[in-house]
């Protein structure tokens, strides 16, 4: 395998985790609390919901940088 096949595949896997990570990560907040009938706007990230969303982070950035990877692989 060359590395433009390793990078494609990274591209792939990564775009399929964030897809998951995204649709399991909770919002607590109503529809109703973006338009201020609720006190709870901000809220901290505790526990499963802290993890997620950090993994998101790095499966994001790893995504990125391997679209990077291929823009600048020549051919």
């Amino acid at each position: 395998m060359n590395l433009g096949n390793i990078l494609q595949a990274t591209t792939l896997v990564s775009a399929v985790l964030i897809i998951l990570l995204i649709l399991l990560q909770q919002r607590g907040a109503s529809l109703g609390a973006g338009f201020g009938s609720s006190g709870e706007l901000y809220t901290t990230r505790r526990g499963l919901d802290k993890s997620l969303f950090n993994a998101t982070i790095v499966v994001a950035l790893v995504f990125v940088l391997s679209i990077l990877g291929l823009l600048l692989i020549p051919e």
